[in-house]
């Protein structure tokens, strides 16, 4: 794999241990902003590299996904051999990330032993050392007890592990800003983000938790609505579903005047003493909104309803699913997909970095398979011949 030298952190060589999403997301990202990562898996693989959804042959579609343009070493990490092999290249890179936590072979303290200026970025479970995944931390958020309909009792998770995407994103950013202080010091860092942490201040900064302690109430269920301004979804007559956002007054002219409902909605406002400039007002009164608008929804079909919106300001989108995502030309006419043949999974589009760097976006790379690269950085980073290579797999530390 040849680096590209005009990507920012080409030079950058990182040592990734992990499974899952958060930080393979954050390796994936470092790499596609011209980083070497280097992700080192136990011999068969992590507790993600058989994660669904699979090929036909077995292969997780998954796991290619998160792991792209990576490198990828499998070392025998329970043998004291493997152990002092990755310390090495761990010391080698100088900066670790990683999920799998409390190993004192790899601990801070003792890679800075290695390296004084090492800089390790560490994600857990929870601040006191519990453990955590993305679907429990949720859980004690709040998060599944305000979605889903109004009157409904029972949590409701949503699908997108967003707290794991969060902290992938904030993984990666450690590094970078670690790296930065580094270059400004020469001390190295260590960077805990305990990923209930990144959910708590993720919902603190959104005033979710602020709100339930000024005003002693907690959110209500409000189904597909928007809280505090104007938003819903419709159906056409076709079945076709839509979602509809009025954030400004413009916005909320246009909606009317396309639903001819301008002087019912007028008539709506006075006999409530409402005033609908205001976007708190127009939440309030969305389910009497909503009835006035879902009669011209209904009476029209996908394609009508979505040809008469994109001539009005109206916020809007059609609901699709991934087939159809995929399908369609957000993917297939969109210069962050680009055509890639991932060995064991096929060809497809797959996107790359999604931020265009003077006006390119870093295209996707394949995902190494499991070892794949074993050898070749172990000469190139530690200078090891291949005599010596053979002799750690003869021994079972490396496969």
């Amino acid at each position: 794999m040849t680096a590209d030298p005009t990507r920012p952190l080409a030079g950058v060589r990182i040592v990734e241990i992990s499974s899952f999403v958060a930080v393979p997301l954050a390796g994936m990202t470092l790499a596609q902003l011209g980083a070497e990562v280097v992700r080192i898996d136990p011999i068969g693989g992590a507790a993600d590299y058989r994660r669904w959804p699979l090929t036909e042959s077995g292969d997780s579609i998954y796991w290619a996904g998160l792991n792209k343009g990576k490198r990828s070493l499998a070392v025998d990490m329970r043998s004291a051999a493997g152990q002092d092999l990755v310390a090495r290249l761990i010391a080698d890179s100088g900066v670790f990330i990683t999920n799998v936590t409390g190993r004192p072979w790899h601990a801070y303290e003792t890679l800075r032993g290695l390296r004084p200026d090492v800089v390790a970025v560490e994600v857990s479970g929870r601040a006191d050392g519990g453990t955590g995944v993305d679907y429990t931390v949720n859980a004690g958020i709040g998060f599944p007890l305000v979605t889903g309909p109004p009157g409904s009792t029972a949590p409701v998770n949503h699908v997108l592990p967003a707290w794991d995407v969060s902290c992938g994103l904030y993984t990666a950013l450690s590094v970078v800003t670690a790296l930065r202080h580094r270059d400004a010091t020469g001390d190295g860092q260590h960077v805990l983000i305990p990923l209930e942490n990144v959910a708590l201040a993720t919902t603190s900064n959104l005033s979710l938790l602020t709100e339930a302690m000024v005003t002693g109430t907690s959110r209500a269920r409000i189904g597909n609505a928007v809280y505090g301004t104007y938003g819903q979804d419709f159906t056409g007559s076709d079945g076709a579903a839509f979602m509809v956002v009025a954030l400004t007054g413009r916005h909320f002219r246009d909606l009317t005047t396309l639903t001819r409902t301008v002087d019912a909605v007028a008539a709506l406002e006075d006999s409530l003493g409402a005033d609908f400039s205001d976007e708190g007002q127009r939440y309030l009164h969305r389910d009497a909104l909503n009835g006035l608008f879902a009669d011209w929804f209904g009476r029209h079909t996908g394609d009508e309803i979505a040809a008469a919106l994109s001539d009005t300001s109206v916020l809007w989108e059609r609901y699709r699913t991934f087939a159809e995502t995929a399908a369609g030309d957000r993917v297939t006419a969109n210069a962050l997909f680009t055509d890639l043949d991932q060995p064991r999974v096929g060809r497809h589009l797959a996107a790359g970095l999604p931020m265009a760097i003077d006006g390119t976006y870093p295209a996707a790379v394949p995902a190494p398979a499991l070892g794949d690269d074993t050898a070749a950085v172990l000469d190139e980073w530690l200078a090891l011949d291949e005599a010596r290579v053979a002799e750690l797999r003869a021994a079972g530390t490396v496969a």
